[in-house]
C-alpha cells in the first residue's frame, strides 16, 4: 500500500508524456486506495482510516473501525470504507428519497450569525439546520472572514449537524479564494489569517507552474485545516478584453502560458494528477468558456453586462486552458454567466442563454468533445428571478441589497422548476448558491427531468465526498488549524512571490536608493519605509528621491448594481484630475520618482512613462514586498502577462476576444525591462 507521504511525492512528479497511459490507471488506483483504505486487488490488507465521529457510533468489524452513519447498529456498504468511492456511493444513491437526493444538487452560502457586513463567530445554526435536516443540503459555501481556529470551529459545528442526518451524510464547504490581494464580494475573500500572494495575474507574471503547484498546495493544507473542502477556482479565462473587472483573479491572456499553470494549481489543490485525493481540495475550474471575452468589458453578473463577445473563431484560443485543466481531472468545472451570441457549437447557437442553460456548450462541448466526467456546478443565483431591481438597479441614493441578486440569462421568463430542468438537461449537476431543492423535486414530478439525469447527477456528487475522506473524518482541529495555517515559511513565500511578480517597465540610473536616503511618500506605509532603512521626509523638496504607489484607475458606472457598484470597470485610462498624475506632473524632473502601480486591469500607463524616473507594476503586493524588489532582496522578474494598451482608443478598438491585440501597445505581452540598477549600493 502506498502512504500518504509517498503518495504526495509521486503526485508532484512529472511524468514524461509516453509513460502516462500505462501508469494512469496503476497510480490513479493506488492513490484512492492509499487515502481511504480500500483495497485494490483480492485478498490485499486493509489500511485503517482515521475515524472521527461526535454523534455517529463507532462499529468494530473484523478488527476495523467504521462511522455507523444511518445507526442502524449494522455495516451497510456505504459505510463500508474498504469499498471504492463509487460503489459506495451507488449504494448510498439507492437508499436516497427523491427530496435527498434533490437537497445535494444545491450549494447555498452559509450565512454568517450576525448581519452582513458586522463580526460574526460562525455561521448562522438556525438556517444551517434547516437546510440539513429539513432540506437535505449537505454542500454550503462560506464567506467568513474569522482566524484559522474559529474557522475550524465553525466548520465543525456544520459537521456536528450533518451527522444528525438520517444518511449521515457529511458536509462540504467551498469559499472563493482567500490567499490573495484583491478582495471582492462574490470573487474572492479576506486573507484572515492565510499567507498572503498576490493575484493569480501576478503568478501569471512569474510564469512558473512549479511555484503555482507549490501556492495550490499551500492552498489545500489550508483549506483542510479550517475544514473547506472545495476550492472554487482556478479561473481557466483568458483576459482578452482588458476593460473586464475580473482579470486580477486570471493567469493573463495568452492561451499557451495560462494553460500549464490551471494545470499545476489543479494537481496542487487535489492532490495528484488523477483526481482528488482524501487529504486534496476539490478544485472547480471556471468559466465555461469565454467569460474573459467580455462584450464591452462589462461583467455577466449585471444584466446590462451579461453578453460575451466570443466568436466562433476565437473559441478554440479560449478552450486551450481549459484542456490543459482537464488533463489532470479538475473536480468540477462552473459555466459562466454570459450569453453567447455570436457562438456556435458544431453549426449550433452557443445563446440565447447563459452557459449553464446551453446544451451546445454543456452537453456537446464539455461532455461531448471533451468527454469530461466530473461534477458541473453552476455559477451562484443562476435560477433566481431577474425582478425590475436585477434588470435596472436600485433607484438613484439606495444601496443595492442582496435580494437583487439574480442571473438567469436568458430564461428569465421560465418559472423556477422549469429553469432548473434547463439547466440539468442541458448537464448541470449542482446549482450555486441556491438553498431551496424543492423546484428539482417539482421538475421530476412534472416529467421535466428524469429521475436517471438526477441519479447521474448525484452519483457524481455523491463520489466526489467519499473521495475527499469525509465520511470517515469529518472533522478538523482548531489547534492544528491556528498552529499550522499562515505558517511563517508560507507567508515568507507568499511575500517574496509578490516581489518576484512585479514587472519593471522603465529603469535609470539616477535614483540614490540606498539606506539612509531620505524619501517622500505617496500611497506607501512611511513605516514599511523606516523598517527598510530609509528616512522619511514631509516635503518633496527635502527627498532624496519618492516613491508614488497608484491603482490601475476605474470608474463606478453602474452604482445602482450589486456587482457593478463593487467591480472594477470603465476606462482604463488615468483621468487628468488624478491626484497622484497631478502630483507628478507638478514634481516630474524636480527629483527622481519611482512609480509603482498596481494591475488588477491593464491600465494605460503612457503619461507615467514620462513622468518617472523609474516605472514598476505589481499586482497585488505590500509595502514590504515593494521595498524588498526595489532593493533588490528579491528581484523583480515578472513578465507582464497582458499586454498594457497605449490609449483608451486602443483599448475601444482591440476584439474583446482576441488575446494581446490593441493597435502598437505601450507595452508588449511578456514585456520586462532590466532589473532596477542603483548608482549607490545598499549597506
Amino acid at each position: 500500500m502506498i502512504d500518504r507521504r509517498e503518495q504526495r511525492r509521486i503526485a508532484g512528479q512529472h511524468v514524461p508524456a509516453r509513460m502516462l497511459a500505462p501508469l494512469a490507471v496503476m497510480v490513479s488506483m493506488a492513490l484512492m486506495t492509499a487515502g481511504t483504505g480500500w483495497a485494490d486487488a483480492p485478498g490485499q490488507s486493509y489500511r485503517q482510516p482515521e475515524i472521527a465521529s461526535h454523534g455517529v457510533p463507532v462499529l468494530t468489524v473484523d478488527g476495523l473501525r467504521f462511522r455507523d452513519l444511518n445507526r442502524n447498529g449494522r455495516l451497510d456498504r456505504y459505510e463500508d470504507w474498504r469499498l471504492s468511492p463509487k460503489v459506495r456511493a451507488q449504494d448510498l444513491l439507492a437508499r436516497m428519497t427523491l427530496e435527498e437526493k434533490a437537497g445535494q444538487m444545491v450549494l447555498p452560502i452559509a450565512f454568517a450569525d450576525a448581519p452582513f457586513g458586522q463580526p460574526a463567530h460562525g455561521y448562522d445554526p438556525a438556517q444551517v439546520r434547516r437546510l440539513a435536516l429539513e432540506s437535505h443540503v449537505t454542500a454550503f459555501s462560506s464567506m467568513l472572514t474569522l482566524a484559522p481556529a474559529d474557522l475550524a470551529r465553525a466548520a465543525n459545528a456544520v459537521q456536528d449537524v450533518a451527522e444528525q442526518g438520517r444518511l449521515g451524510i457529511p458536509a462540504t464547504l467551498a469559499t472563493d479564494p482567500r490567499h490573495g490581494y484583491h478582495k471582492t464580494v462574490g470573487a474572492s475573500v479576506a486573507t484572515a489569517g492565510f499567507s498572503q500572494w498576490p493575484d493569480p495575474t501576478g503568478l501569471g507574471a512569474i510564469g512558473d507552474p512549479a511555484l503555482v503547484y507549490r501556492f495550490a498546495d499551500i492552498v489545500r493544507r489550508d483549506y483542510r485545516a479550517v475544514g473547506f473542502t472545495i476550492s472554487l477556482g482556478p479561473q481557466a479565462d483568458l483576459a482578452t478584453e482588458p476593460r473586464w473587472p475580473r482579470i486580477d483573479g486570471t493567469f493573463g491572456e495568452d492561451p499557451a502560458s495560462v494553460g500549464p499553470l490551471v494545470a499545476a494549481y489543479v494537481e496542487g489543490a487535489q492532490g495528484s494528477r488523477y483526481g482528488v485525493t482524501p487529504d486534496g481540495i476539490a478544485a472547480v475550474v471556471k468559466h465555461w468558456v469565454g467569460y474573459g471575452a467580455a462584450q464591452d468589458g462589462w461583467d455577466s453578473h449585471n444584466y446590462y453586462g451579461r453578453f460575451s463577445a466570443l466568436r466562433t473563431q476565437a473559441l478554440p484560443l479560449h478552450l486551450k486552458p481549459f484542456a490543459a485543466a482537464f488533463a489532470v481531472q479538475p473536480a468540477a468545472v462552473m459555466p459562466s454567466y454570459s450569453v453567447f451570441a455570436k457562438l456556435t457549437i458544431d453549426g449550433k447557437p452557443a445563446g440565447p442563454t447563459g452557459a449553464a442553460f446551453s446544451a451546445p456548450m454543456i452537453h456537446d462541448l464539455l461532455r461531448g468533445r471533451y468527454h469530461y466526467q466530473g461534477i458541473v456546478l453552476s455559477d451562484w443565483a443562476v435560477t433566481a428571478d431577474c425582478t425590475a431591481v436585477c434588470r435596472d438597479g436600485v433607484p438613484a441614493g439606495q444601496r443595492p441589497g442582496f435580494e437583487g441578486i439574480a442571473m438567469p440569462w436568458g430564461v428569465e421568463g421560465l418559472t423556477r422548476p422549469q429553469r432548473y430542468a434547463r439547466a440539468i438537461n442541458a448537464g448541470v449537476d449542482q446549482f450555486g448558491g441556491e438553498s431551496d431543492p424543492a423546484p428539482i423535486v417539482a421538475a421530476v414530478r412534472a416529467g421535466l427531468v428524469s429521475q436517471a439525469r438526477i441519479d447521474e447527477a448525484v452519483l457524481r456528487i455523491l463520489t466526489q465526498t467519499f473521495r475527499l475522506g469525509l465520511f470517515e473524518h469529518p472533522f478538523v482541529s482548531p489547534e492544528a488549524a491556528a498552529r499550522d495555517v499562515g505558517a511563517a515559511a508560507d507567508r515568507e513565500a507568499g511575500l517574496t512571490a509578490q516581489a518576484q511578480a512585479m514587472v519593471v517597465l522603465k529603469s535609470a540610473r539616477a535614483i540614490p536608493f540606498a539606506r539612509g536616503a531620505r524619501v517622500y511618500l505617496r500611497g506607501v506605509d512611511p513605516q514599511a519605509a523606516r523598517t527598510a532603512g530609509f528616512t522619511v521626509v514631509a516635503a518633496p523638496e527635502k527627498a532624496d528621491f519618492a516613491i508614488v504607489r497608484m491603482s490601475a484607475p476605474h470608474q463606478n458606472l453602474h452604482r445602482g448594481y450589486f456587482f457593478g457598484a463593487m467591480q472594477h470597470e470603465g476606462s482604463l485610462a488615468f483621468p487628468a484630475s488624478d491626484p497622484d498624475l497631478v502630483w507628478l506632473r507638478a514634481h516630474a524632473g524636480k527629483l527622481p520618482v519611482i512609480v509603482d502601480v498596481y494591475l488588477d486591469r491593464p491600465a494605460v500607463l503612457t503619461p507615467l512613462v514620462s513622468l518617472s524616473t523609474a516605472l514598476v507594476v505589481d499586482f497585488g503586493a505590500c509595502d514590504e514586498a515593494l521595498f524588498a524588489a526595489l532593493a533588490g532582496r528579491v528581484p523583480p522578474q515578472g513578465r507582464l502577462p497582458f499586454e498594457l494598451p497605449r490609449s483608451e482608443a486602443a483599448v475601444e478598438a482591440q476584439a474583446s476576444d482576441l488575446p494581446a491585440d490593441s493597435h502598437n501597445p505601450l507595452f508588449p505581452i511578456h514585456f520586462r525591462s532590466l532589473a532596477l540598477p542603483r548608482t549607490q549600493p545598499e549597506t
